[in-house]
């Protein structure tokens, strides 16, 4: 072993201890090895960010941008909404959820699209009282199974697919991961829809934000439009497409007034409706019923291109200029500039117009305006802010625009019109052009930390690679395997893959072990594209700890699981892959 090799494998070890350590966090751990592999010699200064530059770094940040789109839009939130009600027993609560984020996850990035799903799961948990630690693992099973279906469904596949571009001129293609990923997936789905039942039962997640707040009964004003889908239909009939989470207050008709209107009062247009409710379900009823909120016909100024209009919760503070005032008579939009978009008030249930109601400190209050310009605004009002949640109620929702985009980025990658980068790159910049995403939600959205950890590692899991240290380890491994079969080859390769990712991180275990399983099947003889899917495959697939994967963090919490709740489900799921992958990555990608 040279010394190059002896600094490079010591830098990893180090990078493993450190991850395993836990006390820094991982983009931190990168950062650091990169740093050490540029001291000590390995890492050639003038490439130590080249990572930066690659096309992975490109496609990850993208596909996440692409997924927060698609979840904005409420598309899949409105589909599952309309089968909801006959989603009866906890058992076909899962199929559904499952498979919905399974496929899902085959287009977007998994991790965007479980956090999409997870509001849908805790809509139907409350909807029928099921405990949502029944179906948040599963889910976060299936994002994971549904991502190694397609190219950029997860960060593994986007990086196997360089490595065989340098190894082999061509990468893998947008589907060239279906045939085993959809055939895996579809029989960890199966195993799912009846192994929730080894989950411990009764779990009670930890509170969210929005229930330590507590704020319900916001009252909001929407307007009927020609375009409505309630125009001529009845009270009732909303109440019913809003899930029984939106109540009609009051029916406002040529200035007339229908106090609690009967279920079978008739919603005509150019009604104005009092709206009751919690602000998520407020707006996702007015976006569905295709009202308007009565104050966006006052679009709040912004100074510059890149101003931004958005919304935030306070709280009317003693001193408030608001106390004793409605909107109205404050001229609250034209001193301010901001819109009153809805007002809650415990104990209380509001009939009167939005903008006459009179403010009491206390009152919480949603308003609209220049983000830019909200601090301050508030401060003028003497009003608090609250902590910092997702209100979407009064932002704009573009439906059917991002799954365009998606399948249009899909389509030319697919047919090798343009690279995987350049496609979803494209993608990114039109989904900001045409407003599904602003500039500020497109820097929250993208995961920064994974960001800096893949640039960061690129090199370091490069200088393992330039030192001759694959060529090594794959020389051991070779040696190991000469006993075994060339599907015990692939076995080892997989499994070692699923054992290192809960210490490494997935991409991490892809950079570093992908180079090592090519250099291993050549001196088996073998072509490396199966072992490169195996490595893909088995790190993307970690069920057994809440820390290998971000999916499966996510839920934790909510759903109220411990360390060791993971193993129970995500063992036999783990053999299940191993058992049905193998067989399926040899009859796809014959190793001669």
């Amino acid at each position: 072993m040279s010394q190059p090799q002896m600094l490079s494998f010591a830098i990893v070890a180090g990078m493993m201890a450190l991850f395993v350590w836990g006390r820094l966090r991982y983009d931190l751990v990168a950062v650091l090895s990169l740093l050490a592999a540029v001291l000590v010699g390995i890492v050639p200064a003038d490439k130590a960010f080249a990572g930066f530059s690659d096309d992975i770094v490109i496609i990850v940040a993208s596909a996440l941008l692409v997924s927060a789109a698609v979840a904005k839009s409420g598309v899949l939130e409105a589909a599952l909404n309309r089968v909801s009600p006959y989603l009866r027993t906890t058992q076909i609560q899962v199929v559904v959820l499952v498979g919905a984020v399974t496929i899902l996850s085959s287009f977007v990035k998994n991790i965007g699209a479980l956090a999409m799903m997870i509001p849908v799961a805790f809509q139907i948990a409350r909807r029928t009282n099921t405990p949502p630690s029944s179906f948040l693992m599963p889910m976060a099973f299936g994002s994971l199974l549904g991502g190694i279906v397609t190219l950029v469904g997860t960060s593994p596949n986007i990086i196997v697919s360089r490595v065989r571009q340098e190894l082999l001129g061509e990468p893998f293609g947008m589907f060239d991961f279906t045939a085993v990923g959809l055939g895996i997936a579809l029989a960890g789905m199966l195993f799912l829809a009846f192994g929730y039942r080894l989950l411990p039962q009764g779990r009670k997640g930890a509170a969210s934000l929005d229930e330590a707040l507590n704020i319900k009964d916001y009252v909001t004003e929407a307007r009927v439009t020609p375009e409505s889908e309630v125009i001529g239909q009845t009270v009732a009939d909303l109440h019913r497409l809003a899930n029984d989470e939106v109540k009609v207050a009051a029916i406002i008709r040529k200035e007339t007034r229908s106090s609690t209107p009967l279920p079978d009062a008739t919603i005509r247009e150019n009604d104005l409706l009092m709206l009751e409710g919690e602000p998520d379900a407020l707006e996702s009823a007015v976006a569905r019923a295709g009202l308007k909120l009565s104050r966006e016909h006052h679009p709040p100024e912004t100074d510059e291109a890149t101003d931004e209009i958005g919304v935030i919760e306070a709280v009317i503070g003693p001193n408030s200029v608001l106390s004793g005032h409605s909107a109205e008579r404050i001229a609250l939009y034209e001193r301010f500039q901001v819109n009153l978009i809805a007002v809650s008030r415990s104990g209380q249930r509001f009939k009167e117009r939005l903008r006459t109601i009179t403010l009491r400190p206390g009152d919480v209050i949603v308003l609209q305006g220049n983000l830019k310009r909200l601090p301050d605004t508030l401060r003028e009002l003497g009003s608090l802010p609250l902590a910092a949640r997702d209100i979407r109620l009064g932002s704009a929702r573009r439906s059917l625009l991002p799954l365009a985009i998606l399948a249009g980025a899909m389509v030319v990658v697919a047919f090798n019109i343009l690279p995987v980068a350049i496609a979803f790159f494209g993608a990114g910049v039109l989904l900001v052009l045409f407003g599904a995403l602003t500039l500020r939600e497109v820097y929250e959205t993208i995961e920064w930390p994974i960001i800096v950890m893949l640039g960061a590692l690129i090199p370091v899991s490069e200088s393992i690679r330039t030192t001759g240290g694959t060529d090594l380890i794959a020389g051991w491994l070779s040696s190991a395997a000469n006993m075994l079969p060339p599907t015990g080859a692939l076995v080892l390769i997989m499994v070692a893959a699923m054992a290192v990712t809960p210490f490494l991180n997935n991409a991490a275990t892809v950079l570093v072990m992908a180079p090592i399983a090519a250099s291993f099947a050549g001196q088996l003889g073998f072509r490396p594209d199966a072992f490169l899917m195996a490595t893909a495959i088995g790190a993307a697939c970690d069920f057994l700890t809440p820390i290998g994967h971000q999916c499966n963090t996510l839920v934790m919490g909510p759903g109220g699981y411990r360390f060791g709740d993971y193993w129970r489900l995500g063992l036999p799921l783990s053999i299940i892959v191993v058992v049905v992958g193998i067989p399926l990555i040899m009859l796809v990608w014959p190793l001669q």
